[in-house]
């Protein structure tokens, strides 16, 4: 596959979901990635419904790109195999727990002794140090862990199972890639490669952003709809007659303005901009009453052409046929190896510049 990252070689160790969605998006750029999967070890996501044929679904989303090596690496000469490979690659990437790939043989000492620009990357739920190290986990535990859950959902119902795998993905995939380039110009300026040391739940903390600093350096402690962000305001999702949600993110004063103008409530468009949470509880009411009173399509067709901020809460199907995402590609069609083709969410990350 052409791409930025073509001349990059990636040896990907991983299975479940950080690890190849990592090497998925890498693939998804040029590089040319090997998988090394043990014929008996279950890649779970190999048999999660609903299957397309023989194979998940997801796991033909997540293998796009990629060769595959059937290699048990329990096995006598394992070891030695991928020290040859080695010889000939940028990258490693690994899930194992802290200590597996040394156990096997084919740990980061090992592998840089025989090619010192490797770029190793070791994606856990807890990292290689501290207390945790060696706990299981997965991704709603990182969350819990890591304070993001405490603050979301809604005070009588509690933190909610997210519909995406967050530290997962956005924590391990996403910083993996960016550990990983990172490295790449590293080794660049100085032919050195790199250790990289992924803690999903390391992530997944970073990622509070906002409500982290209001807690740390302002000594406010996050809780569900107790902020602007988190259902403590206006901004939030609202029922519509059908059943269905309309998302409400008109924060700043003119999008405020015209989202009250266009729902009938204009005596309450200073309440938008009131820190007073009785004035938010008055205005959430408000606009509870006035989108309850027509369907989903009925405000789409309202909201069309006003820039407000306000948009439905789609299906993944509604999304996909979107104009907006479909202007964008990322739904693409992938060739399931016998010139038939699969429909996938294509790369988010565009290169070339527009109308290219």
């Amino acid at each position: 596959m052409s791409g930025p990252l073509s001349h990059l070689k990636v040896l990907d160790f991983s299975t479940l979901l950080p690890g190849p969605y990592a090497t998925m998006l890498l693939a998804d750029m040029g590089a040319e990635v090997l998988r090394i999967e043990a014929p008996d070890r279950v890649d779970l996501t190999k048999f999660m419904p609903p299957l397309d044929g023989k194979v998940s679904t997801v796991f033909s989303y997540l293998t796009r790109g990629k060769d595959t090596l059937l290699l048990n690496l329990k096995q006598d000469g394992a070891a030695d195999k991928v020290k040859a490979l080695v010889k000939d690659y940028d990258i490693v990437i690994e899930q194992f727990r802290p200590g597996v790939m040394d156990r096997l043989g084919i740990g980061y000492d090992t592998l840089r002794a025989i090619n010192p620009r490797l770029i190793y990357c070791a994606i856990t739920g807890y990292g290689q140090t501290g207390p945790y190290r060696d706990r299981a986990g997965h991704d709603i535990n990182y969350l819990s862990l890591a304070g993001v859950s405490s603050h979301c959902g809604r005070k009588q119902s509690g933190p909610p199972p997210m519909g995406i795998q967050i530290a997962d993905v956005a924590g391990g995939s996403h910083h993996a890639v960016m550990g990983i380039l990172a490295a790449v110009i590293h080794r660049q300026h100085t032919g050195e490669g790199q250790f990289i040391d992924i803690s999903m739940t390391d992530a997944a903390f970073a990622l509070n952003g906002m409500a982290g600093s209001a807690c740390l350096a302002g000594g406010q402690e996050q809780a569900p709809e107790s902020t602007l962000l988190n259902g403590g305001s206006f901004y939030d999702y609202y029922q519509t007659s059908d059943g269905r949600w309309l998302s409400v993110g008109s924060l700043e004063p003119q999008f405020s303005a015209r989202l009250c103008d266009t729902l009938g409530v204009p005596d309450l468009k200073s309440y938008a901009l009131s820190q007073n949470p009785q004035h938010q509880h008055q205005l959430k009411s408000a606009l509870q009453a006035a989108i309850a009173q027509k369907t989903l399509q009925e405000w789409q067709d309202i909201f069309a052409d006003k820039d407000a901020c306000v948009e439905p809460v789609l299906t993944i199907s509604e999304a996909a046929e979107h104009p907006q995402l479909k202007a964008r590609e990322m739904v693409i069609e992938v060739d399931r190896g016998d010139g038939t083709y699969q429909k996938q969410i294509g790369c988010p990350i565009k290169f070339g510049k527009v109308g290219m």
